[in-house]
């Protein structure tokens, strides 16, 4: 999507923030995770096997009630901005879905919304750590993401989105 009104300079400050967050807090915890443990358990017994049911990825999910806490400077401020720019976009993004419905603007917004309230907003904060046998393993598994509008702001270093018709 182009011409979102999302600041490039703030797009520019979540890959930053994102990427040192991951050096500084993540990094060495991954390296302990279950995909790690299970490709060096493949690798230990040279079963030719390959990791098929985890997924070499770091995430964690950013909430408006969260209070996560980061070492990281900026972090919490950059991403605080960031997501009430997605929650801006995603309005707009299902304005344009109700145009094109010819449903009056705002339908499908109270229907996320429903009767409690606003709907369920997170932000899915992932990383793709370099595999040292990418042979052995195959990413992601396939998989669909669960929600009514879904943005994805992808890295523009690491290449590999799949999208089936």
């Amino acid at each position: 999507m182009v011409n979102h009104g999302i600041p490039k300079e703030l797009l520019e400050r979540v890959k930053k923030v994102c990427s040192e967050c991951y050096k500084q807090e993540r990094e060495e915890k991954f390296k302990n995770s279950t995909p790690v443990k299970l490709l060096n358990e493949i690798i230990e017994k040279k079963s030719g096997n390959k990791l098929e049911n985890e997924d070499w990825e770091d995430v964690f999910t950013l909430l408006d009630d969260n209070d996560r806490t980061s070492e990281t400077p900026g972090f919490k401020e950059t991403m605080a901005e960031y997501r009430a720019e997605l929650k801006k976009l995603g309005v707009k993004v299902m304005e344009v879905m109700d145009e094109n419905l010819g449903l009056p603007k705002g339908s499908i917004k109270k229907v996320f919304d429903g009767e409690e309230g606003s709907a369920f907003f997170g932000t899915k904060v992932s990383h793709y750590p370099p595999c040292p046998n990418p042979e052995l393993v195959n990413g992601l598994r396939a998989h669909t993401d669960a929600g009514g509008v879904i943005l994805l702001f992808q890295d523009d270093k690491v290449g590999g989105l799949q999208i089936l018709k």
